[in-house]
């Protein structure tokens, strides 16, 4: 049977070597000198010879047998391998290393997310992110498939997803976005009738209205563009209006503006999907914890 070396048996016997005596070693192990006596006795016992020849009681100095000699080394091979496989997984569970996946819709991605994650590495620089924003839809196949960690999207129908844990974070109303010198931009507040009115672009967030009184309005739009930047774009060049929530539009938009969908008022939940029998990595866990922290004291 091979031996089972004991990390702390050959850090002794490397100490007693580099040191040159039994009594040195115990002082930087913090032991007495009969229990590092002990543990090179059991290391020699599990390797069957004598790493250490015997001391001479006119010196002080600690001498290796030739078989320790040979030993030394790969016993250092050892100690090194141990504590950069320790130090990696210690930097693993404390979320300090590794690689994280996650995938958010574009309003979050864009408007909550870049401040919470610039926090969250600060202190982990070697720590690797890969991040993708995409609709709702997108998000939950891309859990599903486990692609990613986990996502951040809005739930349509949870009865769909029994095989999902769904934590509520944020919530958004519906309203409507337009240019600011369009009619409607004086209004404080809309009914959704009014928008019958005039040339109404579809997206990705639309189907919000599907349980509304507002459904109608699904049928209305003339154009559809999935695409966000492409939606502001047209929306900006005066094409249409559209009705979006409100993390969805730019903050401190000098060309658009923001009006609230009084009737119906139809709201987002947004938060975070994971599967739910499947455990997290310790930098995804981290960052859960970090989002609900964040959320749960209002920043």
């Amino acid at each position: 049977m091979l031996p089972e070396f004991k990390i702390a048996q050959l850090r002794h016997f490397v100490w007693v070597a580099e040191l040159k005596g039994f009594h040195a070693a115990a002082e930087k192990a913090h032991r007495t000198q009969p229990a590092i006596s002990l543990s090179i006795r059991d290391l020699e016992n599990k390797l069957g010879e004598s790493l250490f020849e015997k001391r001479n009681a006119k010196t002080a100095k600690t001498e290796l047998t030739p078989f320790g000699q040979y030993f030394l080394p790969k016993a250092k091979e050892l100690i090194e391998h141990h504590d950069r496989i320790s130090q990696d997984m210690t930097l693993l569970a404390e979320h300090k290393t590794g690689h994280l996946r996650l995938a958010s819709v574009p309003s979050i991605a864009s408007q909550v997310l870049p401040e919470l994650l610039l926090e969250f590495v600060n202190d982990t620089p070697e720590l690797h992110i890969s991040f993708f924003d995409d609709n709702s839809d997108a998000v939950y196949r891309m859990v599903e498939n486990q692609q990613v960690d986990f996502g951040i999207a809005h739930l349509f129908h949870e009865q769909e997803h029994s095989d999902k844990t769904f934590i509520p974070i944020w919530e958004d109303q519906i309203g409507v976005v337009c240019p600011k010198d369009h009619p409607l931009a004086a209004h404080e507040e809309l009914h959704w009738k009014e928008l019958r009115k005039h040339r109404l672009i579809g997206n990705g967030t639309s189907r919000l209205l599907e349980d509304s009184e507002a459904r109608p309005l699904l049928g209305h739009s003339q154009f559809y563009i999935s695409n966000m930047i492409s939606l502001i774009a047209m929306l900006e060049a005066g094409f249409g209006v559209t009705t979006l929530p409100r993390y969805a539009v730019p903050k401190e938009s000098d060309t658009l503006c923001f009006i609230p969908l009084s009737t119906p008022v139809v709201t987002r939940r947004i938060g975070i999907v994971k599967l739910t029998n499947k455990s997290l990595t310790p930098p995804a866990q981290a960052l859960v914890d970090f989002i609900l922290a964040r959320s749960n004291s209002g920043k």
